[in-house]
């Protein structure tokens, strides 16, 4: 009997223990015998890992974080710590590897990749988004939704006092996250990396709105533009309105993942046990046109997924 295994690696993302769930039961449908990493790569270098049935991840579909828990692991980045991991899979006959995580996850497995013979399958959980190879990943959907619903209550502040609210989300260094919850939320302005929208544009906007009647204003931020306090604080100072700034920080990572992001997680699970019995190693699973589909994992670590500008756009025409 073949052994695969199973790790979550970096910040845990809504719909994590979906997948693992998943992928433990479809395996152990075809054969395979599932162990599970504890603590993400910290795992491997300890050879802590636990024996993985479809009756010991029962129960866990609508939880959020991950039952195998994650950790940053510093030590895997190294040569040693990549050949300790590599040695780990080898000691216990682990033919395959499903890696549930984001971008570091996958740098990660590519380096590991090139240090041993097991097939290394990506599957795409994150709250950023930002996989190139899919359209979207596990826990995105989840994470817009928690947002969505607390800038809905900042919202009903806003109007209430005429005040300005820039309402900070997720996402490193990339904007995904705020263009889909600020369009959904109606926001005046969106501010994203990847578009570079100073503080005059800002201010032209604000004045356009409040010479068309409007006494407040939603600016959803994403954390990688920079120092948000500052912001708030400069266009106080330049508006005279009061600005408030509310950062809505982890809760966006947990809690109960939503239907879309448990399907996904299934469809992502039965997408990776499928090319482990087909032995295609090396590939992250993703849905690319409304198909399940699979790229190279060198393909998806080495290639950045581009923002939908359209979203802003249109962010844009609606906020009048």
């Amino acid at each position: 009997m073949k052994t695969i295994g199973v790790v979550t690696s970096g910040g845990d993302a809504s719909g994590m223990n979906a997948a693992i769930r998943a992928l433990t039961r479809l395996a152990s449908a075809k054969g395979f015998g599932v162990l599970g990493f504890e603590r993400g790569w910290e795992g491997l270098l300890t050879g802590t890992f636990r024996a993985m049935t479809p009756r010991s991840v029962g129960g866990i579909i609508q939880q959020g974080g991950t039952i195998l828990l994650t950790s940053r692991c510093e030590d895997f980045k190294k040569k040693e710590g990549l050949m300790k991991a590599a040695e780990t899979l080898n000691k216990n006959k682990v033919s395959g590897l499903a890696v549930i995580g984001g971008n570091g996850s996958f740098q990660g497995a590519l380096e590991l990749s090139k240090h041993t013979d097991t097939q290394l399958i990506g599957i795409p959980a994150t709250i950023d988004n930002d996989i190139y190879g899919t359209d979207e990943t596990i826990g995105f959907d989840t994470a817009a939704n928690t947002a969505v619903a607390e800038i809905d209550k900042i919202r009903d502040t806003a109007i209430s006092h005429e005040r300005i609210f820039i309402v900070e989300v997720m996402g490193r260094t990339r904007g995904f996250l705020a263009a889909t919850v600020g369009l959904t939320v109606g926001a005046e302005i969106i501010l994203v990396p990847e578009v570079k929208c100073g503080k005059a544009r800002i201010l032209k906007v604000l004045k356009e709105n409040t010479a068309k009647g409007k006494k407040s204003a939603i600016i959803v931020a994403a954390e990688g533009i920079g120092d948000t306090s500052k912001l708030a604080t400069e266009l106080e100072r330049a508006t005279g309105s009061e600005v408030r700034l509310s950062i809505i920080g982890y809760s966006q990572r947990g809690g109960s993942p939503t239907a879309r992001s448990r399907l996904l997680a299934n469809l992502f699970a039965d997408r990776a046990v499928e090319l482990f019995a087909e032995e295609k190693g090396n590939r992250v699973v993703g849905l690319q046109n409304g198909k399940v589909t699979s790229i190279a994992l060198e393909e998806s670590c080495r290639k950045e997924k581009r923002l939908d500008l359209g979203l802003l756009k249109l962010a844009g025409m609606l906020a009048v």
